[in-house]
Parts: structure tokens; sequence; C-alpha cells
């Protein structure tokens, strides 16, 4: 998954005003206790990074 596809689904699923908001204050655990900026950053690849935020905010099978 490319960036722009990871921020498009974020958008899309918070709004692009908390999407922002998630990324950068909400910590993950399934990313290792860190946030999405933190875990993308450090190079993590962002078809995970998507994935853990729908396991972290429960998010349906077709959103995944």
């Amino acid at each position: 998954m490319r960036l722009t596809e990871f921020w498009a689904r974020m958008n899309n699923q918070f709004g692009s005003g908390y999407a922002e908001s998630v990324a950068r204050d909400h910590v993950v655990a399934g990313l290792g206790g860190v946030t999405v900026h933190d875990a993308l950053a450090r190079g993590d690849d962002a078809k995970a990074v998507w994935r853990a935020v729908c396991d972290e905010f429960d998010l349906s099978a077709r959103e995944r």
C-alpha cells in the first residue's frame, strides 16, 4: 500500500481533520505502543500500519 492510499483511507475513516490527530496523538498497541506517525517514520509498512489501526479501532472487514 502506498502512503497516499493509506492517508486516503485514514481520511475516509476518520475525516481529514481527525485523521491527522489520530495519527499524531493516539498510541496504537499493535504498533508496539507508538503512534501512526512514529511507525511510519521508523519505516513500518503502510499496509501493516493500516491493519493495526483497523484492529485498534475495531473497523469492519469492509474497511480493511
